[in-house]
């Protein structure tokens, strides 16, 4: 029997189907048998709870994994069937699967000649982006279940622009061609062939839908509104053996479009299903809030609706500030004062259109000194966007010095030393720089011999600097024997002690575990048999990370915003997290960035998707039409995981200092005309 969930956010469809999996094994369902897919790993943390609280014999044998866990795993298991058929030259080597990072570090190899000969001009894009786009465009192709040959010729018939475009398309394929190609002959497996083998290869083996078909019979497919197709494609193909199945949707959600989720193809597969009568928000849920997703509707709407009776301002609290920084301030006072309530830290999230630098180094700041503990996350960030890796990666070119690693600049050394010990403050750090630093090497805070600088800088300060200094050097005589994973653990060690500047902040926390595990599954990759001199691999990490790679996603990562601690993320983030808070802090409503798609040129989340007719143009008018859908889904989804109130922030002049007129705005001012402000609310402009 396969049935098929269907609801709001909230409505607590995820509860149950994590209630009928502990119900399978108490009523002795064998846990081998039983499939939990996911769109997100992090998303089978409710399933992965029962698992651990379950009596059930053998319950953590219970599979709980994405369709690209499922693809390692097969390919992993029928590897010797795989590997002759995909790979021509192949003699018995074990696949290499590659993440993001460590793909960009290959694809950029094909990358850089076309930089060079100067056809990416145009796109004004480094050579990080470029890379990141065309990876991205292949995993369009393998998600959609077509060839990756056909991209470039889709973006092509689909473009409506100057036509030097299409050079560059030509330029792009070929590059994806060398990529692939280079693939097969070092059996590396990036996420686009990984999925492409699976789908292609391994699934119509009859070993392998004997193995699959005989193993799961009970399945939990969760949040399938986020699957992309040929994940619902696998799903269709399974459910056909099932003894027993549960199909999960999310209303008006589908917010991974972007990376190729296809809810319109998910929504079909309550035909084949036994439809239950539609999940609704709790009532402790209705009242104001579920009025305010009701006015959300009617503002996209294109027939007239009723507006509810109940008032939504109820539950929403608005400022608005002539300045970004006033803002800001206003933001930070919010939350302060929720916290000063007895507001749990951890049921408060501030979500923004983006997470610049420059936002995110302002509410960090304030919220420092407030004592507030935060937590903040940005997925699509290069690595060396974080202040924290920039200041770890220079210490790291003292350690690794060498070919293609510039020694830091002063100004570099500043900013690490002043991140790394604490109380250093960015005059005394520049100070102490001055003396103490010659080309690429730290001399002892002795050389300092004006006694009066000794003070000013402090000398508590300098025997700080003295155990930074003398761990580089220890590191250096060791390089050698040091992988770049193990000297990034031990600086981290050194630093988190009293006195230094990742002590008790778990925001470094975050960002250097990350490091520490993409430096690990770098030299993986580019030395799986180890090295006798880890010296070049680590210098080829720094460089790498320095040019700006993009980060990979850390299961980590997610699990850690269970911490009571306040959340800081773009919008897209905390949806994707399928979190409900009590209290959210919307930042700049004014903005156009909410809802507003990135240009990326050599990629494209409708063009390449497998329901788009090949061959239609994308013109202005799709894509204002897909802008507005998706801050539609943007907004239903975050009024639909607040518990108890919603706080907006306006600006009228933006971080760049411009008016800000963005669409969310016109929605706020139908708010008031419709239900009025209080007397003391600011006016809306």
């Amino acid at each position: 029997m396969l049935r098929y969930w269907e609801g709001i956010a909230g409505a607590g469809k995820t509860t149950q189907a994590a209630q009928q999996l502990a119900n399978w094994l108490d009523a002795g369902v064998p846990a081998e048998q039983i499939l939990v897919l996911v769109p997100q790993r992090a998303l089978g943390r409710p399933y992965q709870t029962v698992l651990q609280t379950s009596m059930a014999p053998n319950a953590r044998a219970v599979t709980v994994s994405t369709l690209a866990g499922l693809a390692q795993r097969g390919l992993t298991l029928f590897w010797a069937a795989v590997a002759p058929r995909a790979f021509p030259s192949w003699q018995g080597a074990e696949p290499l699967f590659l993440n993001i990072e460590t793909a960009q570090y290959f694809m950029a190899q094909f990358v850089q000649p076309k930089i060079e000969s100067g056809i990416f001009d145009s796109l004004k894009m480094d050579r990080a982006r470029v890379t990141a786009q065309i990876l991205d465009a292949l995993s369009k192709a393998a998600v959609h279940g077509y060839l990756y040959k056909e991209v470039y010729s889709r973006l092509s018939r689909a473009w409506v622009g100057q036509t030097s475009r299409t050079w560059v398309y030509a330029a792009a394929a070929e590059v994806t061609e060398a990529f692939r190609a280079y693939c097969l002959e070092h059996a590396l497996l990036d996420f686009s062939l990984q999925i492409e083998l699976f789908n292609q290869q391994l699934l119509p083996q009859e070993a392998y839908q004997q193995y699959a078909q005989g193993t799961f019979r009970y399945l939990i497919a969760d949040n399938i509104e986020e699957y992309y197709p040929v994940a619902l494609d696998y799903v269709s193909w399974l459910q056909q053996t099932v003894t027993e199945g549960l199909l999960i949707y999310d209303r008006d959600a589908g917010y991974r479009q972007f990376l190729g989720a296809a809810p319109r193809q998910a929504e079909q597969l309550a035909a084949v299903a036994q439809v239950a009568p539609s999940f609704e928000v709790p009532t402790a849920q209705e009242q104001a809030l579920g009025a305010l997703g009701q006015v959300i509707e009617r503002f996209f709407a294109l027939e007239e609706r009723p507006y509810p009776d109940v008032n939504p301002l109820s539950v929403l609290t608005y400022a608005f500030r002539p300045f970004y920084p006033q803002m800001i301030d206003w933001i930070v006072e919010v939350v302060a004062n929720l916290v000063a309530q007895g507001v749990p830290p951890g049921e408060i999230v501030i979500a923004a259109p983006y997470l610049g630098d420059s936002l995110r180094f302002s509410i960090f700041t304030r919220l420092d000194e407030l004592g507030i503990p935060y937590l903040s996350s940005r997925p699509s960030r290069a690595l060396r966007d974080e202040p924290v890796t920039r200041a770890v990666l220079t210490l790291l070119r003292l350690v690794y010095p060498g070919d293609g690693v510039t020694p830091p600049t002063r100004a570099e050394m500043a900013l690490a030393l002043q991140a790394l010990i604490s109380d250093l403050d960015p005059i005394r750090a520049e100070l102490l720089v001055r003396v103490v630093y010659r080309e690429g090497e730290l001399n002892s805070f002795d050389t300092v011999l004006d006694g009066a600088m000794q003070q000013r800088i402090t000398y508590r300060l300098g025997e700080r600097y003295e155990a930074v200094r003398q761990w580089l050097l220890d590191k250096h005589a060791l390089a050698e024997l040091l992988p770049p994973d193990h000297a990034l653990q031990e600086l981290f060690e050194f630093a988190a002690h009293p006195g230094y500047g990742f002590h008790a902040s778990l925001e470094a926390g975050r960002v250097v575990a990350e490091l520490i595990d993409s430096a690990q599954r770098f030299r993986e990759v580019i030395a799986p048999q180890g090295a006798n001199d880890w010296r070049p691999i680590a210098q080829q990490y720094i460089q790498l990370v320095g040019e700006g790679v993009l980060a990979a996603v850390h299961y980590t990562d997610w699990l850690r915003t269970s911490l009571d601690a306040v959340y800081i993320a773009p919008a897209y983030t905390f949806l994707m997290q399928n979190r409900v808070v009590d209290y959210q802090v919307w930042v700049d409503v004014g903005s156009a960035g909410w809802g507003q798609r990135l240009d990326q040129p050599l990629t494209h989340p409708y063009v390449l998707a497998r329901d788009y007719p090949d061959g239609q143009p994308w013109d202005d008018a799709q894509e204002v039409q897909a802008q507005q859908d998706t801050l539609r889904r943007l907004l239903l989804g975050l009024s639909r995981r607040c518990r108890k109130r919603l706080f907006a922030a306006f600006s009228d002049l933006g971080e760049q200092g411009f008016e800000q007129r963005g669409s969310l705005l016109r929605l706020f001012n139908l708010l008031l005309q419709q239900y009025g402000g209080s007397d003391d609310a600011d006016p809306i402009s």
